[in-house]
């Protein structure tokens, strides 16, 4: 299992487990079909652990209608994308 799930710390972050779970997901969904990693894929062994990766680091968020958002440095953290899942 990986060990950021088992703290408390990555639950408060996207603001409860539900979200959690909706937000993992649907970036799983996106990457899945092609989307492209916002850590460095190389350094983890799969989806699931780039997944946590980019919520920790801040890469990605849930919006208000449970959309999936990214945020850019360039941008102060403002969204740039948006993965709109079905």
């Amino acid at each position: 299992m990986i060990d950021e799930l088992r703290e408390e710390a990555i639950v408060n972050k996207v603001g409860g487990r539900f979200k959690l779970s909706t937000l993992i997901q649907k970036r799983l969904v996106a990457l899945n079909a092609g989307a492209r990693p916002l850590v460095d894929a190389t350094k983890f062994p799969n989806k699931m652990e780039v997944v946590i990766q980019e919520i920790m680091q801040d890469k990605i968020f849930l919006d208000s209608q449970m959309n999936v958002q990214t945020t850019d440095a360039a941008t102060g953290g403002i969204p740039d994308i948006d993965f709109r899942m079905l």
